[in-house]
């Protein structure tokens, strides 16, 4: 394999450069190797790599130079999701439901695919990809406990209130008699 001057030049600093990402350095120094005349068996052995992806590495050097070591765009469907409709998603399942005006007390994955469908963060959505991305986050907002926060300055009165009138049925009640006498004394 022959280099000119100016690709060797590049693939030594893309070999030995310590901001190169580790499988540049590792494809940059197959080709150097190759250009010295060793073998693709010596320079599996060398670099630790296997032999058929030396092979992948010099083929694809020999058919577009120094632009081929760079890995090729991904193949397949693209994501369906922005990273950003994902992140806005995972921050809608780590709020209380009654802080987005929602009538319940925890979320569950299909509430919310349509709370997401409903703020339009996205068009549609499945229960279970709502699920699995809370799941690779270590999220679980149906296991939430909530803690009841007194924002009524009378909450004391009207609480009072309403035990005393439950205290008095117990009391007064009798087939609750004995219960009530226990509790006191």
């Amino acid at each position: 394999m022959e280099l000119t001057a100016s690709e060797r030049h590049r693939l030594k600093k893309m070999a030995y450069g310590h901001k190169t990402p580790h499988q540049v350095r590792q494809r940059a120094t197959i080709v150097l190797l190759a250009a010295r005349g060793r073998g693709s068996a010596r320079i599996a052995a060398e670099t630790h790599l296997h032999v058929d992806t030396v092979r992948r590495w010099r083929g694809r050097f020999a058919a577009g130079r120094v632009p081929a070591l760079v890995d090729r765009k991904p193949s397949g469907r693209p994501p369906a999701f922005s990273a950003l409709q994902i992140a806005e998603i995972k921050a809608l399942a780590c709020q209380l439901p009654t802080e987005s005006g929602a009538p319940l007390s925890r979320w569950s994955c299909p509430e919310l695919a349509r709370e997401a469908v409903t703020r339009a963060i996205t068009e549609t959505i499945s229960a279970s990809t709502v699920r699995r991305w809370l799941r690779d986050d270590a999220l679980k907002p149906w296991q939430h406990r909530s803690w009841i926060f007194i924002r009524d300055p009378n909450f004391r009165a009207t609480a009072q209130r309403v035990l005393d009138m439950y205290a008095a049925h117990l009391r007064w009640h009798p087939a609750r008699r004995g219960r009530v006498r226990r509790l006191r004394g």
